[in-house]
């Protein structure tokens, strides 16, 4: 699929949650207000960081398709991670806010009333957002967006979060309406963890992170797997974004001419392009047996990777 197909589905996927999520705020908090639920508005007041995370998904999100210039010679990688650190930022602030709302209505009570509305509302908002999840994701499967995994996950939890309200307006239908609160805070609690989970994925692709280890072994099987390549040393994978860099040294013959050095260090490069989650390398080739790379150790074989 070309960039252009998947900067479009990009937008809609994007324009999805944005229009999702404002249609959910309207329902459920013009029912929450109208019935005084805490649990109810505790569900809307968290679609206002999603709508404000969506927003800034369809706004930022989509410089990932755009080409390097002078100003980003490694393209614009990372800003598709920083804005999911920013999505994360959000829940974890509205969610903080929602967990003090709840704990004021434990300490100081509710005056909320029960009606069919309040379950109408929520049974809206789940249906809506599982709707989103559902596109988002089939969406996301061509393109691998980190922004767009962020939405879903996000819409997800937001089915977590009214399953959590609807046992708050049960409470209030059976004459227990502490259990407003109580849900309302329990939905917080869920809303924090959403955040921090999503901050930190996300954290890893922003400060440039080295990828897990099998990753990292991925790479090296692939470098020694060509028939040329007697060793390697001085590897480094780490994240460019949600991509994979990779910068090595591969020891090989000596005697190679100029022209048959290039034409390996080609072959390489293209071979470590197709290792899963690499998007670059960068590759340089040493006469096998010298010794001079800067991880070898004093009385150590330098071709201990082979």
């Amino acid at each position: 699929m070309g960039d252009d197909a998947e900067r479009t589905r990009f937008a809609r996927a994007a324009w999805a949650n944005v229009l999702g999520n404002a249609a959910k705020i309207v329902v459920e908090g013009a029912v929450g207000l109208a019935f005084g639920s805490v649990a109810l508005l505790a569900d809307a007041a968290h679609s206002v960081a999603d709508l404000i995370a969506s927003v800034v998904v369809l706004i930022w999100g989509d410089t990932r398709f755009k080409d390097p210039d002078a100003n980003h010679p490694h393209g614009h990688a990372r800003i598709e991670p920083l804005t999911a650190l920013f999505v994360g930022a959000v829940i974890v602030l509205l969610g903080t806010n929602l967990l003090y709302e709840s704990i004021h209505g434990l300490a100081f009570g509710v005056d909320a009333v029960f009606s069919p509305l309040l379950l109408g509302a929520l049974a809206f908002a789940m249906g809506s957002m599982y709707a989103v999840y559902w596109y988002t994701a089939t969406v996301n499967e061509t393109i691998g967006s980190t922004a767009l995994s962020a939405l879903a996950a996000d819409c997800l939890n937001d089915i977590y979060t009214s399953i959590a309200a609807t046992v708050g307006v049960v409470g209030l239908f059976l004459g227990y309406p502490m259990l407003d609160p109580i849900a309302g805070g329990l939905v917080s609690v869920l809303v924090i963890y959403q955040g921090v989970s999503i901050a930190r994925e996300n954290l890893v692709y922003v400060v440039g992170a080295a990828p897990p280890d099998d990753q990292r072994d991925a790479v090296r099987r692939r470098l020694l797997a060509h028939p040329d390549v007697e060793g390697v040393h001085d590897l480094v994978v780490y994240y460019d974004g949600p991509v994979l860099e990779v910068e090595v040294h591969a020891e090989v013959d000596g005697e190679l001419t100029l022209l048959e050095a290039h034409d390996l260090e080609t072959e390489l490069l293209e071979s470590l392009r197709e290792v899963e989650d690499v998007g670059d390398a960068h590759v340089h080739l040493d006469p096998s047996g010298i010794g001079e790379w800067k991880d070898a150790e004093e009385g150590r074989d330098p071709r201990r990777d082979r």
